[in-house]
């Protein structure tokens, strides 16, 4: 019988607090056993070893990222949409940095429910440059460019990879600013192809 008071959600949120804390290998069964105070058979009751754990947590960590995107994005349009978009994604991963390790693992090909997960977060990258008018590959390619400087971004802090006694928030701007600079130049050849 499942202990009284221990649930899938109460698991997730000492397992997140694990991550955050220690890094998301830091995350195993025995770990949140101990951080919990129970056996580690009993987490059994509610995910299915290891790799159901650390699924649980993507998805988690992806239906989080999507509310705050939600409300980052409200009524924003164009540079803004993107840099509300790209401000949550930083403080996101900042808040949650092994919740944030857990979402970047790619889904297995039969994983309807956390490929769903990750579509949403994609499809809230799309919004963000719906003012661009940039659609189909193109619109794809961009959300891919703004992830990688992102993605970029957030790991080099992390580990500690900028030395310089140089503002970060700074950086992280003029970072943004180029990236739309270049989104512009995308869009002005979509229009082009479109207009032959």
């Amino acid at each position: 019988m499942p202990r009284i008071g221990l649930d899938l959600p109460t698991l997730i949120h000492a397992a997140t607090e694990l991550a955050d804390a220690q890094g998301l290998e830091a995350v195993t069964l025995a770990s949140l056993a101990q951080k919990l105070q129970i056996r580690s058979p009993s987490l059994y009751n509610h995910v299915n070893g290891l790799p159901d754990l650390r699924r649980q947590l993507a998805l988690s960590g992806l239906e989080q990222m999507t509310e705050q995107f939600t409300c980052a994005l409200e009524d924003k349009t164009g540079g803004d949409s993107v840099r509300a978009f790209s401000y949550a994604y930083l403080a996101f991963a900042r808040a949650h940095p092994g919740l944030y390790e857990a979402v970047q693992r790619a889904p297995e090909p039969d994983d309807r429910q956390l490929q769903e997960a990750g579509g949403r977060v994609v499809q809230m990258a799309v919004n963000a440059l719906e003012g661009y008018g940039l659609r189909g590959d193109t619109a794809l390619h961009a959300v891919r460019g703004i992830r990688s400087v992102l993605h970029g971004f957030v790991s080099l802090e992390r580990q500690g990879g900028f030395g310089l006694p140089l503002d970060l928030d700074v950086t992280f701007r003029l970072l943004l600013d180029t990236f739309l600079e270049g989104v512009k130049v995308m869009q002005t050849k979509a229009g082009e192809g479109q207009s032959r």
